[in-house]
């Protein structure tokens, strides 16, 4: 989940929308060649030339070919769902409120796209590592505003700790549904519900 660009569009100019636009652009460009030829068939030229741009623009919004997919374009998209959320939630309240408000009103394309990034991300190997690299600069990001939920700095060690753990729990809902929108929207409530709780454990052999 890569949230370093905050492009939520409730919070943009009209330059602001359209390098958004453009960004999004290039990155259905890319999946609908990748689908069709192949990942590794398939070039940065190809992909700018599909989407009637220059190379040098589609390095300005990805600085590689990897970097067009690993792009979330849902992070922004959550990150100002979460500063929308009512302040009485509590932290994972208002995470779970807001994936519920995101995911549960993704249209069919984002879920296909989810999916498709999902299946690149899975089998190929240089896409596995950058998966790293992006959910840590998505800390930063989701760390700045539940931080300002509870009146803390974005490096408060109580605030990273929460940011991990869902982290944590949203990756597993993720590979456990397959990188499929409607599949992972459940497991990551329940994910969240069972966080919150405390995670709790049953002892089944416990009378």
């Amino acid at each position: 989940m890569d949230a370093k660009r905050n492009d939520g569009p409730s919070r943009l100019g009209l330059r602001e929308r359209k390098q958004v636009k453009t960004r999004r652009l290039l990155q259905a460009e890319a999946l609908r060649l990748f689908r069709e030829q192949g990942y590794a068939e398939t070039s940065v030229n190809e992909i700018a030339e599909a989407a009637e741009v220059s190379p040098s623009t589609f390095y300005r919004y990805f600085p590689t070919k990897e970097d067009v997919v690993l792009y979330d374009a849902f992070d922004p998209i959550l990150i100002e769902a979460l500063r929308a959320q009512p302040p009485e939630l509590s932290l994972i309240g208002a995470v779970r409120a807001a994936m519920t408000s995101v995911l549960g009103s993704s249209s069919d394309a984002m879920a296909t796209q989810m999916q498709e990034r999902s299946d690149l991300m899975l089998s190929i190997p240089e896409l596995r590592r950058g998966m790293l690299e992006a959910l840590l600069a998505s800390v930063e990001p989701f760390a700045q505003v539940l931080g300002e939920r509870v009146g803390r700095a974005p490096d408060d060690f109580g605030v990273r700790n929460v940011v991990a753990a869902v982290i944590g729990v949203g990756l597993f809902a993720w590979f456990d549904a397959g990188g499929r929108a409607h599949d992972f929207l459940a497991r990551i409530d329940a994910a969240l519900a069972h966080l919150e709780a405390g995670l709790p454990l049953t002892n089944l052999g416990s009378s």
